[in-house]
C-alpha cells in the first residue's frame, strides 16, 4: 500500500489533535511535520515511502529543536512557583497550639499569608501558646518556625 498525501493530511491533524489531549508540544511538530510531507505529496505524488518518512522526521525534528532552542525561551513563565516561599519567610505570627510529639503546632498571622491566617508549623525549640515566632522555611504546607 503506497501513502497518498490525504494520508498525510489525515496523519497530522490527528496528531495535532491528539496534542490536545497530551499537552507536551511534542506530538505538535511531528503533526507539523505530516502536514509538509502531505503538502509536497499534493505538488508531487511520485515521492518515495524512504523520502517521505526521511522528510517528516526531518522536519519534525527541526520543528521540535526550534521550539526547544527559539520559541519556549520567549514564553514567559506564568506560574508562581517559588514566590510563596519568600512571601512569607521571615513574617512573625503568635502561636495558637503549642506542637507535640505527635501533632503539629498552631500559628495566626495578624493578616492573611498565602490565602490563610492559621498554619501548621514545626519549631526546633520548645514553644507555649502566645509565644511569637518567625518564619524560617517552608515544607510542603508547614512553616518551620523559630522563637522570637
Amino acid at each position: 500500500m503506497e501513502l497518498a498525501y490525504w494520508h498525510w493530511l489525515v496523519f497530522g491533524m490527528l496528531l495535532i489533535v491528539f496534542e490536545i489531549f497530551v499537552p507536551s508540544f511534542t506530538a505538535l511538530w511531528f503533526g507539523l511535520g505530516a502536514l509538509i510531507i502531505g503538502g509536497l505529496m499534493l505538488v508531487n505524488p511520485d515521492i518515495t515511502l524512504f523520502w517521505q518518512l526521511l522528510v517528516w522526521l526531518l522536519a519534525s525534528s527541526a520543528f521540535t529543536w526550534a521550539w526547544f532552542r527559539f520559541f519556549k525561551r520567549l514564553a514567559p513563565d506564568r506560574t508562581k512557583a517559588g514566590l510563596s516561599r519568600e512571601a512569607i519567610i521571615g513574617e512573625t505570627a503568635q502561636v495558637i497550639r503549642a506542637p507535640h510529639p505527635d501533632v503539629r503546632g498552631m500559628l495566626r498571622f495578624a493578616t492573611p499569608k498565602l490565602g490563610s491566617e492559621e498554619w501548621e508549623f514545626i519549631c526546633e525549640q520548645p514553644v507555649a501558646v502566645g509565644d511569637r515566632v518567625a518564619v524560617k522555611d517552608v515544607s510542603g504546607n508547614t512553616l518551620i518556625v523559630t522563637r522570637r
